[in-house]
């Protein structure tokens, strides 16, 4: 529904970052059977003690990670999935990350985040430390994609101010958000800003209090209740977003049962397999993508319906769902891959 681009990963290392849980090779062999796709290769890394462990609770972070791989494996089957489990606490978070960009063994062009929480909860120090990994990660050719949140413009803060998620606000994110389809006979009828309401979830976004605006985001505006817009003038979030809504989830298998799972952590790697998919294609790294995004953001789908809470869609970038959704083979032609319709030139 995405148009993503032909391809299969084949080649690249998909890094995803797991903070407790883990997966079972069974339930993978049958999942991706199901699917009738080649199960990919997945390696557990152990970072700071902490390993593949899963609890058999579906509704825990075992859902978390088995979300990550199939949705990821699903869309870069050929691609090699590295899974690093860490302690859940800042530095065993910090040092699964710095572990992944720089293993010269695994080699990831790509990581995907689904965990975080509201920079409010963050030190200063702690999230200046990730802001420098993923500007490492940057420099190395690495994109990083985190889940921007699913508790809305709140982020799940209860003191009735706007707050955004973290890592993904971090200036080197590409902060992914959450919409909801509508889908007919496999064809999206419409698409609008996830938002179930106060207990259901509703897709993170807003302006960070941290992190300054980016260059790429210069200009834009927020949009807020009855048309009314501000400048935009910290680090907006979200930068991009894909189906995030449960009622039209990912069908994934958990602890030995099929499942529909949503929430922006379905969207981090989904995106990171389609970058995936485009690395294998052209045999380069996209690395920090969000400049070249910005410059073409006309190769992802805007989405103009509905808010997360406070912010709302509008034409263009806006703080729910960023620039939009992907339309995959245009996104691969903004990172460098010539569409596959193009004419090819015969060299005298």
């Amino acid at each position: 529904m995405y148009d993503f681009p032909e391809g299969t990963g084949q080649g690249q290392c998909i890094a995803l970052i797991e903070l407790g849980g883990g997966y079972r090779p069974a339930d993978l062999k049958a999942y991706f059977a199901e699917l009738g796709i080649p199960e990919p290769k997945v390696t557990a890394v152990s970072v700071d003690h902490g390993k593949n462990h899963p609890t058999g609770d579906g509704n825990g972070p075992d859902g978390e990670v088995m979300l990550d791989i199939e949705v990821a494996g699903a869309v870069a089957p050929a691609a090699h999935i590295a899974v690093y489990f860490s302690p859940n606490t800042d530095a065993g978070f910090l040092d699964a990350v710095t572990t992944a960009i720089h293993d010269t063994t695994n080699k990831p062009s790509v990581i995907s985040i689904s965990w975080g929480g509201p920079e409010s909860s963050w030190t200063q120090q702690a999230m200046t430390a990730f802001d420098q990994a993923f500007q490492a990660a940057a420099a190395m050719g690495i994109t990083v994609c985190v889940a921007s949140g699913d508790n809305g413009s709140s982020d799940g803060v209860s003191d009735g101010k706007d707050h955004v998620d973290f890592p993904a606000s971090s200036t080197y994110a590409l902060a992914c958000g959450g919409t909801s389809i509508d889908v007919t006979n496999g064809t999206i009828e419409s698409e609008t800003v996830w938002n179930d309401g106060a207990n259901g979830g509703a897709s993170g976004g807003g302006v960070s209090t941290v992190f300054a605006l980016p260059a790429c985001q210069a200009g834009l505006h927020v949009t807020l209740a009855q048309g009314k817009t501000e400048p935009l003038q910290m680090r907006g979030v979200p930068d991009v977003s894909g189906d995030a809504d449960p009622d039209t989830g990912y069908k994934v298998r958990v602890d030995g049962s099929d499942t529909v799972i949503g929430g922006t952590s379905a969207v981090a790697p989904l995106w990171a397999g389609l970058i995936a998919r485009i690395n294998g294609a052209t045999g380069n790294t996209a690395g920090y993508i969000n400049p070249k995004l910005y410059s073409n953001a006309g190769d992802l789908d805007d989405i103009t319906q509905g808010n997360n809470g406070d912010f709302y869609a509008s034409a263009g970038w806006d703080a729910c769902t960023g620039l939009g959704r992907p339309d995959g083979k245009k996104v691969a032609s903004a990172l460098g891959v010539p569409p596959a319709s193009a004419p090819k030139v015969r060299s005298a």
